[in-house]
């Protein structure tokens, strides 16, 4: 690994730490994928259940850790949730506080949390879920500093 990937880690721990957080309460199956921790199992869909309780969560992704229902949300959402690993990366610690604000801006607005959240509408850009609410409208380029 180089030293920027390590960098990359190191800056996305605060947030990483989280999903190891949740792991650490949730008991899931782990596996590695493309140097991201996936977790999937009954207590992570409880758990994101939780988290939203009006919105059907498949996965979430907190730093270099991965969050999802069970192992067909894993594959169906990978390519999307990797896109809030490199934002992840991108924005370190400033990560979930960022995410959050952009939400309450959208919803502010009078848009939806989710699908008007910049964030979201970037990954959806890059990658879309099947079968999962998109973002309404333009997207606009992926979210960096």
């Amino acid at each position: 690994m180089t030293g920027r990937r390590w960098a990359a880690y190191l800056w996305a721990a605060p947030t990483s730490l989280l999903g190891l957080t949740a792991i650490g309460l949730t008991a899931p199956s782990l596996r590695i994928v493309a140097g991201v921790l996936e977790a999937q199992g009954p207590g992570v869909a409880r758990l994101l259940d939780l988290l939203s309780p009006r919105l059907p969560v498949l996965a979430m992704t907190l730093g270099h850790v991965v969050l999802a229902r069970d192992a067909a949300a894993l594959d169906d959402t990978r390519a999307h949730e990797r896109v809030h690993v490199r934002q992840a990366e991108c924005w370190g610690p400033l990560f979930v506080p960022a995410y959050l604000s952009a939400s309450a801006v959208a919803w502010v607005r009078g848009g939806d949390a989710y699908a008007d959240n910049p964030f979201e509408r970037a990954a959806w850009a890059v990658a879309p879920v099947a079968g999962a609410p998109g973002p309404r409208g333009p997207v606009p380029p992926v979210v960096t500093i």
